[in-house]
């Protein structure tokens, strides 16, 4: 589904991802891991259309979408639930949820995928009225995942997602990935809980310093020595 060949990006004069190349399957789970620094949030939003590339090819579904503009991208099918969730917290959850269906038309196609997701989070239902900002911060993430998914993408970014939440709440957020992966949608996972993260995923990548030093599928990589003393604690 979607083709990364020898991606370079740039921040002035620091190379930030030096040469990248990988491949996310349909209907699969890939996740990048890797240390603070590593390259790992800029490859997402690199692919997503937030930050531009200097070099190289980016190919979703058969089409060449390097460097075009974000708001493309989203028709295309590509959704981006970003690090630190970035909800419109002035808005309500139902604003929320409003501002990600703008590119649909058909009412009832917006309601369709509106239940879609208060199925998926029955809270963000309850809560629909009420502010983002004011929700609790797992909520807060249930709301950037579920705005993601009523833009109806069938490749989905997640980046970080369990980031700051409590131990109960991010066994909830992972069992969500799971779910709408077995649902049909395919998934490019960035996550600092690298055990969670492999034992999800179907393929795993190891970003160091912007060059992928490792890959393969995720137990394999789970079982890696260097993987395991680096990432995993063990």
């Amino acid at each position: 589904m979607l083709k990364v060949e020898n991606l370079e990006v740039d921040y002035g004069a620091i190379k930030a991802i030096k040469g990248i190349s990988f491949e996310v399957a349909e209907k699969k789970i890939v996740t990048l891991i890797g240390a603070n620094g590593a390259g790992k949030t800029t490859t997402l939003r690199t692919i997503s259309g937030l930050m531009k590339a200097s070099k190289g090819k980016i190919i979703f579904k058969n089409q060449d979408i390097f460097n075009l503009p974000a708001h493309q991208l989203v028709s295309l099918g590509i959704s981006h639930v970003p690090e630190g969730r970035r909800i419109f917290a002035t808005l309500t959850v139902q604003e929320n949820l409003d501002m990600a269906a703008w590119l649909i038309k058909s009412k009832g196609e917006r309601q369709k995928r509106y239940d879609t997701v208060f199925e998926l989070f029955p809270r963000l239902k309850e809560r629909r009225k009420q502010l983002g900002g004011t929700l609790s911060g797992g909520e807060q993430q249930m709301l950037a995942v579920a705005r993601a998914l009523v833009t109806g993408g069938d490749l989905l970014l997640f980046d970080e997602p369990s980031m700051g939440l409590a131990p109960v709440l991010v066994e909830e957020i992972f069992n969500t990935i799971i779910k709408i992966n077995k649902s049909g949608s395919t998934i490019l996972l960035v996550e600092q809980n690298a055990k969670k993260a492999l034992e999800i995923s179907d393929y795993a990548y190891v970003l160091e310093v912007g060059t992928i030093s490792f890959h393969g599928p995720a137990k394999d990589i789970a079982n890696n020595p260097k993987v395991k003393e680096a990432y995993l604690g063990i």
